[in-house]
């Protein structure tokens, strides 16, 4: 949270930014698991949670711990530029980043609105930045996740399919472990680490601009593709579950049979030995 005449600095660094300009492309980027933000805090930042830094000649990112970052009004050179400079703080990056881009306009006569694919806004100020940034980046994360949880789906659900068949194939024991790992995982981190449906603190000091933050929400479908992600991971979950306790079933069973079959074999011995001795 900064301080009143720190943020009138910030933004009137941000009117020199995009002074000349009514129209800035956002492009949003998932780079890997996190972010190490603590060498970029220690250098001139426009805000903080979440984090804003300028970049190029006239632009500026908005960068999230869980891996994201949003760059504003940056020249494709520049943007390689930046991403080359952050290669080495992105921990865990990953191969094919998932990204998102967007338009954003200004519009000072009607109200800030999502339009065609367009974000109008009533000013480039670095809360509008942050807001419309953490969109972006939620949404992102999202796709992410929902390309990585399909390919879980089409993965466990020949288990599934096989189930009508048999139950005693032992192969699918550490493959569904595996699985139901890696649904544990992606829910961890888009429930504790995201927040994906959190509204960002910023709305506590800038309640003015929460009507925007709804428009964007409403208009990325944050919500909606959250609850069937985790619809999805529950019913992964669900399945994976069932089929591991079907497996330790049936090798409870086969413990039980093989104890039967010692104690019968047991008794023969102990019946032949009375044979011989009679």
């Amino acid at each position: 949270m900064l301080s009143g005449n720190r943020k009138t600095e910030h933004n009137q660094i941000m009117q020199k930014l995009f002074d000349d300009k009514d129209t800035v492309k956002g492009r949003a980027l998932f780079l890997g698991e996190r972010l190490d933000l603590k060498a970029l805090e220690r250098t001139e930042y426009l805000a903080t949670i979440p984090l804003v830094v300028s970049a190029g000649d006239h632009g500026c990112v908005v960068l999230f711990r869980y891996g994201a970052t949003v760059l504003f009004g940056l020249s494709p050179v520049e943007e390689v530029s930046f991403l080359t400079y952050l290669k080495p703080l992105v921990i865990e990056p990953f191969p094919y980043p998932e990204t998102e881009e967007a338009v954003l306009k200004i519009d000072g006569t009607a109200g800030e609105r999502v339009e065609n694919g367009i974000i109008w806004l009533r000013e480039f100020s670095i809360e509008r930045f942050q807001i419309v940034g953490d969109i972006l980046a939620k949404s992102v994360v999202l796709a992410h996740y929902e390309v990585g949880t399909g390919q879980v789906f089409d993965q466990i659900e020949p288990f599934a399919d096989s189930l009508q068949r048999t139950t005693k194939d032992e192969r699918w024991g550490k493959e569904l472990l595996r699985q139901l790992g890696r649904t544990l995982s992606i829910q961890h981190k888009i429930v504790g680490r995201v927040e994906i449906i959190d509204k960002p603190e910023l709305l506590w000091d800038a309640p003015d601009l929460e009507r925007l933050y709804l428009r964007l929400e409403n208009e990325y479908e944050i919500r909606e593709r959250h609850l069937a992600l985790e619809r999805k991971l529950d019913l992964i979950s669900r399945t994976a579950e069932t089929v591991l306790d079907l497996l330790q079933h049936n090798t409870g069973l086969r413990v039980e049979w093989y104890v039967v079959i010692l104690i019968v074999v047991e008794i023969l011995l102990s019946l032949y030995d009375l044979f011989l001795q009679v």
